[in-house]
């Protein structure tokens, strides 16, 4: 299956280790154009210039057109179990009108948009990359 990974920045690394382990499983995998930049740095955040500069949120709109399946790593950012945040819950909506299989590693999260994450109907796996 081709799976996009979406989420936080802050979680770059889990999303390096992610990849490597659904490509294990045999997966074809997409993680975050420019992610590198994340990695070794104290950065969390892509600035709107970022991402207007680059393009990112066509470029991973691109992304998700040509996969099967997004998978989004929600895990604790700034307090937040769970948390998705906006780019996130845009690609949760790409994926969700392009009628993609929608996987979150983990629950859906209480926040105020937490209605709109359970209209996509999304496939919560809790950890276990195997159910995908």
């Amino acid at each position: 299956m081709k799976i996009v990974i979406c989420g936080s920045m802050k979680f770059s690394s889990v999303m390096l280790e992610t990849q490597k382990k659904l490509e294990t499983l045999g997966h074809e995998v997409t993680i975050p154009k420019g992610m590198e930049r994340f990695l070794n740095t104290s950065l969390e955040i892509e600035t709107a210039d970022i991402k207007i500069e680059n393009d990112y949120i066509r470029h991973y709109h691109g992304k998700i057109v040509e996969a099967d399946a997004i998978l989004v790593l929600n895990l604790t950012k700034n307090g937040v179990e769970n948390y998705i945040g906006g780019n996130t819950l845009m690609e949760l909506g790409f994926a969700h009108v392009m009628n993609k299989k929608i996987f979150l590693f983990n629950p859906i999260p209480e926040m105020s948009y937490s209605d709109e994450i359970i209209a996509v109907q999304p496939i919560i796996i809790n950890g276990d990359l195997e159910k995908i």
